[in-house]
């Protein structure tokens, strides 16, 4: 259903041609500069939770449509273009583990799925495979409270600033410094190296927040 790669295309997939043919003709072409530059951060979060190509590409591909559905209600003036497809990225992943909490048949999660061609099926196992230190931090983290967790991913492993992480998670930055740190102390006690040499959030400059 979805065609989406590990490394940026020029443009969106051909799935996405519907929603776009409804957007004016600068809109499209801010959406497609939207797409090439947080493709591989949407990949790699959903890279992080699943090692099945197939449910990367789908939520991946998902997570650009509802974008582009939702594309005339952005405001850069409210955030950053990458929290704001995290954010839904987010959404549509809590969407998918609701769907298979309720146990829905697995005919009709296929249904509509487009088989991934070989060459997209290598594109994503070769980034499925360099989040593989993700995915097993991701599982570290489920020893904190939601909030924590996500604090974590996305400034630890995403690499949004205070500031875009607080946008995508709707709290108070100064919240989320806190948040951050503590999370952060908490790994440290169960010696998580890829946490040990974090940036103390209070200490960065208000400038990179």
């Amino acid at each position: 259903m979805s065609q989406i790669s590990s490394s940026p295309p020029n443009s969106p997939p051909s799935r996405l041609a519907p929603q776009r043919s409804g957007l004016a003709d600068g809109a499209v072409a801010e959406f497609e500069a939207l797409y090439r530059a947080n493709v591989a951060a949407v990949t790699a979060y959903f890279a992080r939770r699943s090692a099945d190509p197939q449910t990367v590409a789908d939520l991946t591909g998902d997570t650009f449509a509802q974008a582009i559905t939702s594309f005339a209600t952005f405001d850069p003036r409210k955030g950053t273009p990458r929290a704001w497809v995290l954010g839904i990225a987010r959404r549509i992943y809590a969407a998918h583990c609701e769907a298979h909490s309720q146990q829905r048949s697995r005919v009709e999660r296929l249904a509509g799925r487009r088989e991934l061609a070989p060459d997209e099926v290598g594109d994503l196992i070769d980034r499925i495979d360099a989040e593989r230190a993700g995915r097993e931090l991701v599982t570290r983290l489920t020893t904190l409270p939601a909030t924590d967790r996500a604090v974590v991913e996305l400034v630890d492993l995403a690499g949004l600033q205070a500031n875009e992480a607080a946008q995508v998670l709707g709290i108070a930055p100064g919240t989320l410094r806190m948040r951050l740190m503590r999370a952060r102390a908490r790994l440290r006690k169960t010696a998580s190296p890829d946490l040990a040499h974090g940036t103390d959030p209070a200490s960065e400059p208000e400038g990179k927040t």
